[in-house]
């Protein structure tokens, strides 16, 4: 396999906590591959180390063939790095910013000021491009990081949480930036919260736990367990988690979970009839605001692989920060 990047028993210690422990995988050339985990999983960690911006305790690391294991710096020219918070300087301009990384990757004059009235047009923000980076809201701010960050074309990009905190308009307009340089043949290490951003964009996905890798395959790998089921999640008025085990119980057949206050979600192997259903809550007092048919999510997978709740992931991924 033609591998961009290549970890080998990685292990990264703070003191007495292991943030990463003995992690393997690779990542392909071209390939957009997703790192997903909740807080303090030890995402921001990984990139740190295979950027060069840590040093590993134990393992190894190759990008693009070249070891980086001892030397952050020896494949330095083939990356660019997207922090999870900004790196650049609030007293420049978006320009300023663009063309000074630039000239830290050794870009002439005129290619990196070319190439940084390019990105500001790319992100929509050619209009603010004299106007002092300190002045941009969240999402300008993230996307003049990417632009910053992608300046000299760099084969391999790692973004650290691209999308978090910043104004869904915004937030679609990275997934697409992101697609689009993906399909142009970018190798692309993306950390992510949100599942359903994975989902869409990666093609194959790694969950990480507590420093640990549980389970590393392509979404449509993870999802297929899942295509046999039927899903029905019904919103009522009334206490759920007291229903779940009592549905259990009179269906057999079916399986009941809460997702969320005043949620009920039945699962089956066979096709769910809602109308019976419906009459068990009645009889229990709890009145049926809605049901509809839910089609299987990778959140399911991940649930189920990890034992950790989406909703905590949902919560983790408004906090201010990233987190590891």
């Amino acid at each position: 396999m033609d591998a961009a990047i290549e970890v080998r028993g990685l292990v990264k210690r703070f003191g007495d906590v292991t943030a990463v422990a003995g992690i393997a995988f690779e990542v392909r050339r071209g390939e957009l591959f997703g790192f997903l985990g909740p807080n303090g999983a030890g995402k921001t960690t990984t990139i740190n180390l295979l950027t060069g911006l840590a040093r590993p305790d134990a393992g190894s690391v190759r990008i693009a063939g070249i070891d980086c294991t001892h030397d952050g710096k020896a494949a330095q020219h083939l990356m660019g790095v997207v922090p999870d918070e900004s790196n650049l300087y609030p007293e420049l301009t978006g320009l300023e910013n663009l063309c000074f990384c630039g000239a830290l990757y050794g870009m002439g004059r005129r290619d990196r000021e070319a190439r940084a009235y390019e990105l500001l047009e790319t992100f929509s923000l050619a209009e603010a491009a004299g106007r002092k980076f300190a002045a941009y809201s969240k999402g300008m701010k993230r996307k003049c990081t990417i632009a910053a960050g992608i300046i000299h074309c760099p084969p391999i990009l790692f973004l650290d949480e691209p999308t978090t905190g910043i104004d869904v308009a915004s937030a679609r307009q990275v997934r697409g930036l992101i697609a689009d340089l993906s399909r142009g043949g970018t190798t692309i290490f993306l950390t992510t919260h949100y599942i359903e951003e994975a989902a869409r964009l990666c093609g194959r996905i790694a969950f990480i736990v507590a420093g640990r890798l549980v389970r590393t395959d392509t979404v449509e790998n993870l999802m297929q367990p899942l295509e046999g089921r039927h899903v029905v999640e019904f919103a009522l008025d009334g206490a759920a988690e007291s229903l779940a085990e009592d549905l259990r119980a009179a269906f057999p057949a079916l399986e009941a979970q809460e997702p969320g206050r005043g949620r009920l979600r039945v699962t089956s192997a066979q096709p769910v009839r809602i109308g019976p259903l419906v009459r068990f809550f009645e009889d229990r007092g709890v009145e049926t605001r809605e049901a509809r048919k839910v089609r299987p999510t990778l959140e399911e997978v991940f649930v189920e692989v990890t034992g950790i709740e989406a909703d905590r992931m949902r919560a983790e991924r408004e906090k201010p920060g990233g987190g590891p």
